[in-house]
């Protein structure tokens, strides 16, 4: 039997180690606590291809370059064996042929780049589009829209100003409660059973083509014009004509108002056939309407379909049963025998200062008791004409998300929804009916059906849109002031119809005094053939003939 022979292994009684005495052929390098130590064994130390590893041997704590007892031709033929088994592939088509698991971390490092390179991409395009829509004064993604003027502005007219919409947006004055000089007219009751429509049981939209509208101006009312010979106020206008002053920065569209300067007192008037008497539709959307005249979705087929549709509906939610309220005087433009709407004629006048006063003739459409009173109500009709356009349908929307609904209509048709909420405010209605009426087919605009009706009380739905009413008495006594420093004669308020901002022009005295027309037409169609004295004579018989009707 071989024996095993264990070398003398030396003793050091003065402490720990080796005696200093004993002769060893391994390197020993001594350090202390505070040094940092390299690796024991370090097999990736050759820099065959890794530029990166220090070159200078003197780096690492333990270091055998220097010893004579490492043979080169021996470590050559030294071999790492790895006895671990490779490893097996995860099941599934993603991982069935890739076994190289150092790939996985670099695939998703990538998916993951990718990501925050398009994350990147987009919020770029959002900040430009932001900053587009900050810089530009309308909607960018309107500029392609081209917008005429509502009124040809003639060569002989001489431009006196130009105000901004910002400097509006500034303005603000309080004014006191109105008072109620005259009420004319008659009322007929709101229908409750209007308040339970829903798309379910939607109601068909009637014609009422027996039933007369009136769209008087101002200096063509007889009231208006009793009450200016008796000095009852300096200045006189119509609610849609004030309302139209009150919200001219959230317009897009272009329009106009005549302002006629006779001796101290000042008349807000609209032409006839002005834009003025059609309701615009989308007006604020970001979708540009087509612009063939031709399309039944175009800006001014719109238009007109919106008024028809506002005027049936006022009369169709009545109660329609012979009972009517009658105010002090008839309807003032009605003739004997004749059919007219329910509509009641407010006659108000406010102080805007110690030697200004302002008549304005306020609409409301029905009235219901409450509490043994009779409450005003305005009626007004949103109409929807392709839910393409707008993203919402109101056939599924109505009943589960009538909020949103609002608020895209809030956001197409800003100035039109303001409009009429400053109409109810300056009537003193106690509320404010908005229907919802859609088209049978979005291709049929003749037939409509009601959805929809919903309330609103006029200063709390004025504070929901953000409608100041000091704001809006703040525009209107701007252009009083700014009116009366004028001389007398005729001038025209016009907005501009691409940029933000109205323009007062001086015209002659016989302006817009030929272009009347039966139906509301476009500027293009009012071209009529000069006027000799005598046409000019008749044509001003005529207008006030009618205007006593």
């Amino acid at each position: 039997m071989v024996g095993f022979e264990i070398g003398d292994v030396p003793f050091n009684p003065d402490g720990w180690g080796p005696p200093e005495s004993t002769e060893s052929t391994l390197p020993f390098a001594p350090f202390s606590r505070s040094d940092k130590l390299g690796r024991i064994a370090d097999w990736t130390r050759t820099n065959y291809n890794n530029p990166t590893r220090p070159t200078n041997a003197s780096a690492f704590a333990f270091d055998f370059t220097t010893d004579d007892s490492f043979n080169p031709d021996q470590d050559s033929t030294f071999r790492l064996v790895d006895a671990k088994p490779p490893p097996r592939p995860k099941f599934g088509p993603k991982w069935r042929f890739n076994n190289n698991r150092n790939q996985l971390p670099q695939r998703r490092d990538e998916e993951v780049e990718a990501k925050k390179r398009e994350a990147e991409k987009q919020r770029a395009r959002r900040d430009r589009l932001y900053n587009a829509n900050r810089s530009g004064g309308n909607n960018p993604r309107r500029e392609a829209a081209v917008f005429k003027s509502s009124v040809d502005i003639q060569p002989e007219w001489n431009m006196l100003d130009q105000i901004p919409f910002s400097t509006f947006t500034k303005l603000s004055y309080n004014v006191s409660e109105p008072e109620d000089l005259l009420i004319c007219g008659s009322l007929e009751s709101y229908d409750k059973s209007y308040d339970r429509v829903t798309p379910k049981n939607e109601r068909r939209l009637e014609r009422f083509k027996n039933r007369n509208f009136f769209k008087v101006t101002t200096t063509d009312d007889p009231i208006i014009r009793r009450l200016a010979n008796e000095d009852k106020a300096t200045v006189f206008a119509t609610d849609s004509i004030l309302s139209t002053l009150m919200c001219a920065p959230r317009s897009v569209y272009s329009w106009d108002i005549v302002i006629q300067r006779v001796g101290n007192k000042l008349f807000f008037d609209k032409r006839d056939g002005s834009q003025l008497d059609l309701l615009s539709v989308n007006e604020t959307s970001q979708e540009p309407l087509p612009e063939a005249k031709d399309d039944i979705n175009s800006a001014h087929s719109l238009s007109v379909e919106a008024a028809y549709i506002n005027q049936n509906f006022s009369q169709q939610v009545l109660v329609r049963d012979g009972n009517k309220l009658s105010f002090e005087e008839p309807n003032p433009f009605a003739g004997e025998g004749e059919e007219v709407a329910s509509v009641g004629y407010r006659y108000r006048r406010w102080k805007l200062d110690n030697d200004t006063n302002l008549v304005v003739r306020c609409e409301v459409q029905s009235f219901m008791d409450v509490n043994n009173q009779k409450s005003f109500l305005t009626l007004n009709a949103l109409n929807e004409f392709d839910p393409k356009y707008s993203g919402v349908d109101w056939r599924r929307k109505l009943d589960t998300q009538r909020g949103a609904v609002l608020a895209t209509e809030l956001k197409n048709n800003a100035n039109k929804i303001a409009k009429w909420t400053a109409q109810a405010i300056l009537a003193s209605a106690d509320m404010m009916k908005l229907g919802y009426v859609t088209r049978v087919h979005p291709r049929d605009h003749f037939n409509h059906v009601i959805l929809a009706v919903v309330g609103y009380k006029p200063r709390e739905f004025a504070g929901q849109i953000n409608l100041n009413t000091a704001n809006m008495w703040g525009i209107v006594k701007s252009i009083v002031d700014l009116c009366m420093k004028l001389n007398e004669g005729k001038y025209v308020l016009v907005k501009d119809p691409q940029k933000p901002q109205v323009r007062i022009y001086e015209v002659p005295a016989d302006a817009f005094e030929n272009d009347y027309v039966e139906e509301p037409l476009p500027e293009d169609e009012q071209v009529q053939p000069p006027v000799e004295n005598g046409d000019e004579n008749g044509a001003k018989d005529a207008k006030e003939v009618k205007a006593e009707a």
